[in-house]
């Protein structure tokens, strides 16, 4: 049985050995590896790699330990916000002593509002700007220790003069509210009726002649004479407003219609001081209605705008009457003060 088994292995030996020539020889070092010398290409290996033999397979070496892979911080998608920069200061007028008849016209950019102050401490307030401006209404109204308002005039329902009334009769006690007797269907005109409702007051119609109780100053409507249809500017109130031998005429937005309608009905237009009509519009403030005014100073409540106010030709014309020209935007909130006799102004801006 030996002599066949024997001769057997010998065989098999004999066999294996071309295959075992093929294999990449020598021995394994302490690490478990050596490199290849002969047929690296068919094991899938280079000359002189190192690898190890795993289950009769070739592996190259492995690689050393990885370092944790650190990933690059991400760049921002979007550039950090901004600090929002804060808006400026309001400006508020200086209270003035009492024993004056004292207008402020107030700065709210593109609109208007006005205050007046009577010699015997009475408060009448002439439009409340744009919506946006109601709170800074009210700001200016109790830097100036007002409280209580004796009567409020919505000259017309376009926005930019009653969008902050609705603000002012929320903040304030006002004992009365005038305006022309005409409506319209915006939201802000319908919060301006709201408000008014919810104080308990109802509105005064405004017409030619209507009159504002105050003491010792004369306070009477000029405007609107009559129905003036769609045209919500030529409703604007008109206010006169008399002190001594000083005046002051405050036209709101009314345009070339109201105006002729005025000079027609041959009342007293004169005054010292002009609210200039419609922010400086080409639309109002005519010849006929200048030459009849005859305004020592005209006051122009006007911000940053697209409309082209003030119109540079109502300006000339200003300037030809030889009447002193006050914007809001560059001067302000302008202050007028009168003692019956002259006027005096300051405002809460330098520029000219």
């Amino acid at each position: 049985m030996k002599r066949i088994i024997v001769p057997i292995i010998m065989s098999l030996v004999l066999l294996l050995m071309p295959v075992l020539a093929e294999a990449h020889p020598g021995r394994t070092d302490a690490k478990g590896g050596h490199y290849c010398r002969t047929n690296c290409a068919k094991w899938g290996l280079e000359d002189g790699e190192y690898h190890y033999h795993n289950g009769g397979s070739s592996n190259s070496k492995p690689a050393a330990t990885a370092k944790p892979v650190v990933k690059p911080t991400a760049k921002p998608t979007a550039k950090p916000t901004a600090t929002p920069v804060p808006a400026p200061a309001l400006l508020l007028p200086k209270k003035q002593n009492v024993g004056t008849l004292q207008v402020y016209f107030f700065d709210v950019g593109q609109g208007d509002s006005t205050l007046i102050r009577t010699p015997n401490n009475q408060y009448v307030l002439i439009d409340g700007g744009n919506n946006d401006q109601g709170k800074n209404i009210v700001k200016y109204l109790n830097g100036l220790g007002v409280k209580t308002l004796d009567a409020l005039v919505a000259t017309h329902p376009d926005a930019d003069h009653i969008g902050g009334l609705d603000d002012v009769l929320k903040a304030l006690d006002v004992k009365s509210v005038y305006a022309p007797k005409v409506s319209h269907t915006t939201e802000t005109y319908k919060d301006f009726l709201t408000a008014v409702k919810n104080e308990g007051r109802t509105i005064k119609s405004v017409t030619k002649g209507t009159t504002i109780p105050l003491t010792g100053v004369e306070a009477k409507f000029l405007a609107p004479i009559r129905s003036y249809g769609d045209n919500l500017n030529d409703w604007s109130a008109v206010l006169k407003v008399t002190y001594k031998n000083k005046s002051f005429l405050f036209t709101g937005d009314a345009e070339k219609v109201s105006e002729n309608d005025m000079l027609a009905d041959g009342m007293n237009l004169k005054a010292d001081v002009l609210k200039v009509g419609h922010h400086g519009s080409s639309s109002s403030t005519s010849k006929a209605f200048v030459d009849a005014v005859k305004p020592q100073y005209a006051v122009i409540s006007v911000g940053k705008n697209n409309y082209g106010h003030p119109d540079s030709g109502i300006l000339t014309r200003l300037k030809n009457a030889n009447t002193s020209v006050l914007r809001t935007d560059q001067k302000g909130t302008i202050t007028a003060i009168s003692d019956g006799n002259k006027i005096t102004f300051t405002s809460t801006k330098g520029a000219k």
